[in-house]
């Protein structure tokens, strides 16, 4: 395809007009330089962010300058594009091209058009789920007034299932044909999006003949990809993966086909799968929050700050043994302050290491899992995190783990020993600021493959631990005033979920899913559209 250059009428001044398909850019500039070179005033968008492009006519249009007069019948063709915004967000925007002629627009169209369909890694048809009770119930609405527009204009047709009950979703994943469609949509929470993550996960190990309740299974990808519409309480995912939670952003990276491979985490339990998890496994103080809101629904979303509070307040801790499996393959580490970003190095290559395990694994050359030693800490904890992700959010711009990676194989495990009330408060603080929230003495981070961990109580059922009991809301230890109560068993919080297990193994699978997203891009440009 050769390139074209033409001059063009933009917001009623003449331009030059050049698209250039070997290098998929759309440019156009009003002072031209030396030798006609392109100016200060340079404006570009890349066509892998061109939305649609449409046909203009100029009739009940004003001629914007009395120079259109010398057209006798402007023509004219609109480019819906992507606009950087502050945030991470990405925004619509329209730029009208006026031509001299009908021929000359024609051309413009038609290879605009062509270059548009040879983007293979758009979407086309797609199945959405709508959760319309998650968050402040607004997912119905969000979808009709903030996405289904931008889909209708990308010319992607969509067939909306509304959930009715909880795994709505995952049910139907398990018995509809999927393959006719390009990607799944939720919209909705995160509770939402792990609904669909399980049914899709599920259905493609159905399909693979994988028993996904063997910890040692290697599972299968999907080829589909999830795209997230955020519509839910906190949106976690969507904001660790995109950088915000708004709708019309995430659509805008749905429509343009971006793809991101993610990271999921498989929870056992006695060679039983428990749940799927992608952001957050937390036990103690996260999962007593999550275990006494779920009591408190009556009470809408406020109901997680008041747990919040009564949990710190409780603080309880708990005795266990955790043992896990160093991630030697992956080439960064949970302080090394490199954040997880677009075309993310550190993803890339921790997955060309692991790939080159496997290969060695499979001419028996050697099996890492077997070779590598496994590490083992005891000791009374308040809180014991897992992390696939950096889990930020509005409320944690930089998360529980702010280097966490979304595709490098691993998972950020994070131990926080016994303390005071004062010292646990500093290290919440710490969430919500930029200071290292690791440098601390009682709190340890490790980047891990495989993770285990046993309460004390079910080690040992006649442990001193057992006679502590359950302390009520505010209750302070006699022995120690100063510092914390102890309990036999907290819960585990999995994405939002409760998992009550008191023992339970979990194993990383790199890249197992794809969304669509790129990526939090290191620092969006201020774009300028004309």
């Amino acid at each position: 395809m050769e390139p074209l250059r033409s001059q063009l009428w933009v917001k009623a001044q003449s331009c030059v007009v050049s698209l250039e398909p070997a290098r998929a850019l759309l440019r156009w500039w009003r002072s031209p330089g030396p030798a006609g070179v392109p100016g200060a005033d340079v404006c570009s968008v890349p066509v892998s962010e061109i939305i649609a492009v449409e046909e203009v006519g100029a009739r009940g249009k004003l001629c914007p300058s009395g120079k259109w007069q010398k057209m006798e019948k402007p023509h004219g063709f609109t480019v819906h594009c992507v606009k950087r915004a502050r945030g991470h967000r990405w925004k619509g925007a329209q730029v009208t091209f006026w031509c001299p002629s009908e021929q000359l627009c024609h051309l413009w169209l038609q290879t605009l058009r062509e270059l548009l369909a040879e983007l293979t890694c758009r979407p086309k048809h797609l199945l959405v789920f709508i959760n319309p009770f998650g968050g402040k119930g607004q997912g119905k609405r969000t979808y009709e007034k903030k996405v289904a527009p931008w889909f209708a204009l990308a010319s992607i047709t969509t067939e909306i299932i509304v959930t009715e009950r909880a795994n709505h979703a995952k049910e139907s994943l398990y018995e509809m044909n999927i393959e006719k469609y390009d990607g799944i949509v939720c919209v909705g929470g995160d509770g939402m999006f792990s609904e669909v993550l399980h049914g899709l996960i599920g259905r493609t190990q159905r399909n693979a003949g994988v028993d996904q309740n063997h910890p040692r299974a290697a599972l299968v990808p999907s080829p589909l990809r999830i795209g997230i519409i955020p519509a839910g309480s906190t949106d976690c995912v969507c904001y660790s993966t995109v950088g915000t939670n708004d709708a019309e952003t995430s659509a805008l990276h749905i429509i343009v086909g971006d793809s991101l491979a993610m990271d999921v985490s498989a929870v056992h339990h006695n060679s039983t799968l428990l749940r799927y998890c992608v952001s957050l496994l937390g036990y103690g103080f996260y999962g007593d929050i999550i275990k006494d809101s779920e009591k408190k629904r009556w009470m809408g979303l406020v109901r997680y700050d008041f747990s919040g509070l009564k949990t710190f307040l409780s603080h309880h801790y708990y005795e266990g043994m955790v043992s896990f499996l160093p991630a030697q393959h992956t080439v960064g580490s949970p302080r090394d302050q490199k954040p997880c970003r677009a075309g993310c190095s550190v993803c890339r290559q921790s997955r060309q290491q692991l790939e080159e395990e496997r290969k060695k694994s499979l001419y028996g050359l050697e099996n890492t899992e077997d070779v590598e030693e496994w590490k083992v800490v005891c000791g009374k904890f308040l809180a014991i995190n897992v992390t696939n992700m950096s889990c930020a959010c509005p409320r944690s711009p930089g998360g529980l783990s702010p280097a966490a990676h979304l595709g490098d194989g691993s998972s950020d495990l994070i131990l926080i020993r016994k303390c005071s009330r004062f010292n646990f408060l500093r290290f919440l603080v710490r969430h919500t600021n930029q200071q290292d929230q690791f440098d601390f003495t009682f709190v340890e981070v490790y980047r891990v493959r495989k993770f285990q961990f046993t309460s004390k109580s079910l080690e040992d059922e006649d442990s001193d631990l057992r006679e502590g009991g359950k302390k009520r809301f505010g209750q302070l230890c006699s022995h120690h005033p100063a510092c914390c109560c102890p309990v036999s068993n907290s819960s585990w919080n999995c994405d939002g979920e409760v998992l009550s297990s008191p023992a339970i193994e979990v194993r990383t699978h790199c890249q197992l899913v794809r969304l669509f997203a790129r990526g939090i891009e290191e620092s969006p440009k201020q774009a300028s559209h004309g």
